[in-house]
């Protein structure tokens, strides 16, 4: 299946968690990155709205924009790495734009300045997210990608739990300022750039091997990929239509659970904390039993964890709900694995770009939707709508995607 697959070594048993050094350094990037993001994230709307005085339309525009932007450069991105037949540039430019435009907040002035800081931010990820999860895919045995991936995701929300926790305790401790919380927020992410360059290597990767024409154009056709990839996209992007922000699990607990405003922090972090803990061990699972009985099981328990939302307010349920609702984000890199898993190496990229496209192109529906549906008519019926696309997209995958062995 895999032209490089008979060049790899399994495992790597020299290296961290049994990893490629591009894997495991690429996750210590994400988790540093991701410390640097949730420093800012988390205040950046009370910046944009009660310090520079903007409305809350604008921070709506603000999002709006530089997600379809970031939806757009996935495409974008991944084929270039694809015709360059390299990737590392890509990911430290990508990331290297995202660290400057953070830290240039802490010098605006003016919603306009803000907007226009973490539009870039925005344009770092969209440039670097697709050749970055290719060169992932490169680096490492087929059998071994859903531990790499699962690796990678668990890297993410590490530092993004850190990350938030961070800025809250400089903030409550030393009572640092958002300009000066958003300067330090630069220092994670150079480290992370800087162990990018030292230990990333393309050659590592088989980098697009026998790729297609350097002269080809861009072009966003499905033509050159086989029925399963399509399925997959079908699938995902019916499943992430009923995926809207995990903002609105907070609402619930806040409406339902009657949490006082200081403990949905807490809640958020625990949260984190699940996701941290089982996305690896998802990934592992999925090398082991195959990646669509993993993507199933997670997402049929998201699906039960969206009926019990609807269902269920007390505070130990919704305790309880976020812990159960934590264990299907076991299938995120899962998911990206089974990308892999269906495309040529030297499609790698366009085919990621086209996959975080799907995804993230549905994000801001799917929330529309939500929050729609609870204005409208209430949060129960919101909730199972969203568990109901769920169950469509698992029949899709169930019934028209064909087992994928590693």
């Amino acid at each position: 299946m895999d032209k490089r697959s008979s060049r790899l070594t399994r495992p790597n048993q020299g290296s961290p968690f049994g990893l490629s050094r591009n894997v495991f350094a690429l996750g210590v990037v994400s988790f540093f990155n991701d410390l640097s993001s949730e420093m800012v994230y988390p205040l950046f709307p009370t910046f944009l709205t009660e310090f520079l005085g903007a409305g809350a339309w604008f921070l709506g525009l603000v999002e709006g924009l530089a997600d379809s932007v970031a939806s757009l450069l996935n495409l974008f991105s991944g084929w270039l790495s694809d015709r360059l037949k390299r990737r590392k540039a890509l990911v430290a430019g990508g990331y290297s734009v995202s660290a400057l435009a953070r830290g240039s907040l802490a010098l605006v002035n003016a919603p306009w300045q803000a907007l226009t800081g973490w539009f870039i931010n925005r344009v770092g990820k969209g440039i670097r997210t697709s050749p970055r999860d290719a060169l992932i895919a490169d680096s490492c045995h087929p059998g071994e990608r859903g531990r790499a991936f699962g690796y990678h995701r668990s890297m993410d929300h590490t530092g993004a739990l850190l990350g938030a926790a961070s800025a809250s305790l400089l903030m409550a401790a030393f009572s640092l300022s958002y300009r000066q919380i958003f300067t330090l927020a630069f220092l994670p992410i150079a480290v992370g750039i800087t162990i990018l360059l030292a230990l990333v290597r393309e050659g590592e990767a088989g980098a697009c091997e026998a790729g297609k024409s350097e002269s080809e154009p861009l072009r966003l056709s499905l033509e050159p990929f086989d029925r399963r990839f399509k399925v997959l996209l079908l699938a995902v992007f019916l499943f992430t239509l009923g995926n809207s922000s995990d903002a609105f699990l907070l609402l619930k607990a806040r409406q339902a659970g009657n949490f006082d405003l200081a403990m949905l922090p807490a809640l958020w972090g625990v949260l984190h904390v699940t996701k941290a803990a089982v996305s690896i061990r998802g990934g592992m699972l999925s090398d082991r039993l195959g990646r669509k009985k993993v993507i199933l099981f997670g997402w049929a328990i998201y699906a039960l964890a969206y009926i019990g939302f609807a269902f269920l307010n007390s505070p130990a349920w919704i305790w309880t709900l976020f812990v159960f609702y934590g264990f299907f984000y076991m299938t995120e890199g899962v998911q990206k694995a089974l990308v892999a898993d269906l495309v040529p190496e030297e499609l790698r990229g366009r085919a990621y770009g086209i996959y975080n496209f799907a995804v993230s192109v549905t994000v801001l529906p799917a929330s529309l939707l939500m929050g729609f549906l609870w204005s409208a008519v209430g949060s129960r019926p919101a909730f199972l709508i969203g568990a109901g696309l769920a169950v469509a997209a698992m029949a899709v995958m169930a019934t028209a995607l064909k087992p994928v062995s590693t």
